[in-house]
C-alpha cells in the first residue's frame, strides 16, 4: 500500500470517530448528576493510563526518528513539560474537582461493559502488536479527531476550537475557566502532536504491517462506538429516530435497560 493510499484509509477510519450522543454532553442536555459516569469512564479507559499506551509503541520501535516522536509525547504526557508542568491525568481530573465531584471515585472506577470491551481492543492494538499499530492506535485513534484531514491539508477543515469561556462545561455546567488546564495544554501542544504522529506512521511505517494497522485502527473504532454506546446510555440518553440524542425521563432513568452485554 503507498503512503497516499494509507493515509486515506487512516483517515477514512478518523472521520467514521463521530457518535450520535456526543451533542447530548456539548450542549448540557446531559444532567449534571450523571456527568460523572462520562468522566469516570473516560479516565480509566485510557486517560490516566494514555502514558503507558504511548510508551508500549515507543519500546519496539525500532526507529530513532520515531523513538524520539513518541518519547517527547510520553514526556509530555506523563509530566508537562512542554505545556502545563503537570501530568494530563492529572489535568483531566481538574473538570470533576472543578464540578465540585467525589475525586475518590476517580480512584475505583468499575467499567461498564462498553468500556471494558474498549480497552481490551486498545490493549490488543498495543501489547505484542508492531510499533505501527500500537502508535496508529495511541496517537492517532484516542489522541485524535474525525478534523484529522485538516491536520494534512489546508483545504480540510481543522477541528473547531471554541473560545475557553464556551467550552460545554464551563457553558453549562458553571466549570471555573481555570480548571480547563488540560483544555489549554492541548490547545499548545496537539498540533505538533498529530503532525509527528501522521509523519510518523506515512514516512516510516513499514509497508508489512500496513494491514494490521487498519484492522486494528477498525477494530477500535467499533469497540469506541458501543463504548459509547454504553456511556450515553448511563447518562441517561436515548436516540431519536432522527438519529439526535434526548433525555430519558426521569423514571425511565431508574428502571431503563443497560445495552446487553457482550
Amino acid at each position: 500500500m503507498r503512503p497516499d493510499e494509507l493515509k486515506e484509509a487512516l483517515l477514512g477510519v478518523m472521520e467514521q470517530k463521530h457518535h450520535w450522543a456526543w451533542p447530548g454532553f456539548t450542549s448540557g442536555l446531559v444532567r449534571r448528576d450523571r456527568l460523572h459516569v462520562h468522566l469516570e469512564q473516560e479516565y480509566a479507559t485510557y486517560v490516566r493510563d494514555f502514558p503507558l499506551l504511548v510508551a508500549r509503541a515507543y519500546v519496539v520501535c525500532p526507529i530513532p526518528a520515531v523513538r524520539r516522536e513518541l518519547i517527547e509525547n510520553v514526556y509530555e504526557e506523563e509530566t508537562g513539560g512542554i505545556s502545563a508542568g503537570r501530568p494530563h491525568p492529572e489535568l483531566f481530573l481538574e473538570y470533576p474537582r472543578g464540578l465540585g465531584m467525589d475525586l475518590e471515585r476517580f480512584q475505583h472506577v468499575e467499567l461498564i461493559a462498553g468500556a471494558r470491551q474498549f480497552r481490551a481492543a486498545i490493549d490488543r492494538a498495543t501489547i505484542g502488536q508492531p510499533w505501527e499499530v500500537a502508535a496508529a492506535v495511541t496517537t492517532l485513534f484516542l489522541e485524535g479527531t474525525r478534523f484529522d484531514r485538516g491536520e494534512l491539508d489546508p483545504r480540510a477543515p481543522k477541528r473547531p476550537q471554541a473560545p475557553l469561556e464556551q467550552h460545554p462545561l464551563v457553558k453549562h455546567y458553571g466549570l471555573p475557566i481555570e480548571r480547563l488546564a488540560l483544555t489549554r495544554a492541548h490547545r499548545q501542544v496537539e498540533g505538533s502532536h498529530r503532525a509527528a504522529a501522521w509523519r510518523c506512521l506515512l514516512e516510516h511505517g513499514a509497508p508489512a504491517h500496513h494491514g494490521a494497522m487498519l484492522e486494528h485502527m477498525r477494530a477500535v473504532l467499533a469497540a469506541w462506538v458501543t463504548y459509547r454506546d454504553h456511556v450515553a446510555s448511563e447518562c441517561g440518553l436515548l436516540r431519536a429516530e432522527d438519529g439526535t440524542p434526548y433525555l430519558a425521563e426521569a423514571q425511565d432513568l431508574a428502571t431503563r435497560s443497560k445495552p446487553p452485554e457482550a
